[in-house]
């Protein structure tokens, strides 16, 4: 048995469901272990181009299960429009491929709404939510102000517990926000549309991580979002609310008892950000425009315009830190061929103070970046998929990276499509 974590090294969107629908390949599971629906990972394989928000990328491998663990923000409504969309395309969806935790906390109407009215409330002073009902739903988990998927198989002491919730909720969204209540016929609307669908993929999962353990079946826990963005580790307070990091993959995946082989953090050739938050390396203008472009560096959820950069060496080795990442996926090098010379931020400085350290959050919007310059290579690497194929100044980088970061870059990816990598 042989467990792997796909994780995010930097401020998310490095192409992580790229990755896991590239190496699902091996493993017998993928699961979902923390966030929600407020970020999207890109795959484009035989089926189409996909972006998915709450099913694991394994779904494309038939002979793969997906899992969506209890740290999930569990959207009904979302889940079931996406399952229903990857369906129309093809991709068989049954509960034999497809599990949901019983113990994973639904994420309610009111907690869109909530967030939405917060942002508002914040104006710009905001954090840059997705308006997805995350930190609402977080907050109200750790508050036992929440019901779990698996209480839906009784509808009578489900509605008597989601309704009790609601009348303290709706006290909120009255008299702090001044917004219309939730009524109980809403309620039942949502429940009839998007729970009852959802209920024949819902289990425990106790005995069917205690069978894969016994049978020996390789599990991959996919991560959402960067380090960066983790509630405890991340640029506070502009980050989302779970942990992105790759310790807690066994929690939110409902084994906490299994141990990780192997952590693979996924990374950007460049650097991007999507959301508010100090982003040093950042670009602006003409030069960010043709980045972005180049990139396609659009939000996958949100469909905003990402902010774009040098790679930040800083930033990157402290998440390969945070992470523990024992090999390293370097994404898009072939969007940089278009580059004479290619910057990468290898310190900050820091009030004055030259530093390699990733500083502390407050410190972040005092930091400037220092800028070293490699050589680019000028030519499509799309077509290559052996490393010393490569021009010797795209081998040269990916080198010079590694050095910076401090672990092995094992794939290196030169086109959106599954086929499109080298392995070193």
């Amino acid at each position: 048995m042989s467990n792997c974590a796909i994780v995010g090294i930097n401020w998310g969107d490095e192409g992580k469901g790229r990755m896991v629908d590239l190496i699902s390949s091996d493993y017998d599971v993928v699961v979902r272990y923390q966030g929600g629906g407020n970020a999207g990972h890109t795959v484009i394989n035989e089926y189409g181009k996909f972006a998915l928000h709450l099913l694991p990328s394994g779904i494309f491998r038939q002979d793969v299960v997906s899992v969506i663990g209890n740290g999930v923000a569990l959207d009904p409504q979302s889940l079931i429009e996406e399952i229903r969309y990857v369906r129309s395309k093809g991709v068989q969806l049954t509960p034999a491929n497809l599990k949901v935790s019983s113990r994973a906390s639904l994420l309610l109407p009111w907690h869109k709404e909530l967030d939405c009215l917060e942002e508002q409330r914040l104006a710009d002073k905001k954090y840059g939510s997705t308006k997805q009902g995350i930190a609402p739903f977080y907050s109200d988990k750790y508050q036992k102000k929440t019901v779990l998927a698996g209480e839906l198989f009784d509808e009578k002491a489900f509605f008597e517990h989601l309704e009790g919730i609601m009348e303290w909720k709706n006290l909120t969204i009255e008299k702090v926000y001044n917004a219309a209540p939730t009524t109980r016929e809403a309620l039942k609307e949502w429940y009839e549309a998007y729970c009852v669908p959802l209920m024949p993929f819902i289990t425990d999962l106790t005995d069917f991580y205690d069978e894969a353990e016994q049978n020996g079946k390789n599990i991959m826990f996919e991560a959402q979002l960067g380090s960066l963005r983790d509630i405890d580790y991340g640029i506070h307070p502009y980050t989302t609310s779970s942990s992105t990091i790759a310790a807690y993959a066994p929690v939110g995946a409902g084994a906490p008892a299994l141990r990780l082989d192997d952590i693979i953090g996924v990374v950007k050739a460049y650097s991007t950000c999507v959301g508010e938050g100090p982003f040093t390396s950042e670009w602006f203008g003409e030069e960010a425009d043709k980045l972005r472009e180049a990139g396609d560096e659009y939000g996958a959820k949100t469909g905003r315009p990402r902010r774009v950069g040098a790679f930040d060496a800083v930033a990157t080795r402290y998440g390969v830190k945070v992470q523990g990442a024992t090999a390293i996926a370097l994404t898009k090098l072939d969007v940089l061929s278009y580059m004479d010379k290619i910057p990468v931020c290898t310190k900050y400085k820091v009030k004055g103070t030259v530093t390699d350290k990733f500083p502390f959050p407050s410190l972040l919007d005092k930091s400037e970046p220092v800028i070293e310059y490699l050589d680019g290579w000028g030519e499509d690497i799309s077509g290559v998929r052996l490393f010393e194929d490569l021009p010797k100044a795209a081998r040269d980088y990916v080198l010079y990276i590694e050095k910076q970061i401090g672990c092995f870059i094992k794939y290196v990816s030169v086109g959106p499509e599954r086929e499109s990598i080298i392995i070193r």
